[in-house]
């Protein structure tokens, strides 16, 4: 996947989010897509529409996936 294609949904789920979800979204958008982000979580991030500082939370995400099953 793009990191285009990437940062679209990343900025989706960041502007559906409820409110006080924004950062549980992108650690699950971490977790989803660890595989395809890769190393790129910075490029992700500043291609989306979210504060450059949220790609260290994309990485969170990416670290939790290993240990995390999505339902």
């Amino acid at each position: 996947m793009q990191i285009s294609q990437l940062a679209k949904i990343l900025s989706e789920r960041v502007a559906n989010a409820g409110k006080g979800e924004r950062v549980t979204q992108i650690h699950l958008f971490g977790i989803e897509f660890a595989d395809e982000i890769g190393s790129a979580a910075n490029q992700v991030v500043e291609a989306s529409d979210i504060d450059n500082s949220y790609a260290t939370e994309v990485r969170k995400g990416m670290r939790l996936a290993q240990f995390v099953q999505r339902r």
